[in-house]
């Protein structure tokens, strides 16, 4: 794995796209190995959320929510409604669509899946206090926001 040592030349290490990078890897890795031991992928666990968050919805919907392929969002909930996490079933005012329904099993996963999810968090940002990492975060949502905002169209 690439690290920000004294190997890294100065300008690298004062780039924040090579920093962002570099704790995006780090995340990353954390993020799969955290989800793993949970039994779960990156995928369920943003499917699920979004599922939480905005109630029963078509696999279209999903994937515009999560940031998701469509083709991967498919292949995603065949596993967890294999593991009953969710329920798809006709859409009545569109038989063509399946609409996709969080199940209890889903919600006690879900929460599961949060407390994993804390522990990565308090991993990743080990050496910032909690004010530090608030303002981390408010600073990457501002930047994140501005990237989105830019690509809409007009």
């Amino acid at each position: 794995m690439t690290t920000s040592d004294d190997r890294t030349p100065t300008r690298l290490r004062h780039t924040p796209s090579w920093l962002i990078n570099l704790a995006s890897a780090h995340s990353h890795r954390l993020l799969a190995e955290g989800f793993a031991a949970a039994g779960a992928r990156g995928y369920h666990y943003r499917l699920l959320a979004a599922l939480d968050e905005y109630g029963p919805s078509s696999q279209a919907d999903l994937g515009r929510r999560s940031g998701i392929d469509r083709s991967d969002v498919v292949a995603a909930l065949n596993e967890l409604a294999a593991k009953n996490l969710v329920d798809r079933s006709p859409d009545p005012s569109d038989r063509r669509r399946n609409v996709i329904t969080l199940t209890p099993e889903g919600s006690r996963h879900l929460a599961d899946l949060d407390e994993v999810l804390g522990r990565i968090q308090d991993d990743l940002l080990a050496p910032l206090a909690p004010d530090e990492r608030a303002r981390l975060t408010d600073l990457l949502l501002r930047v994140v926001d501005h990237h989105a905002e830019n690509r809409r169209p007009g």
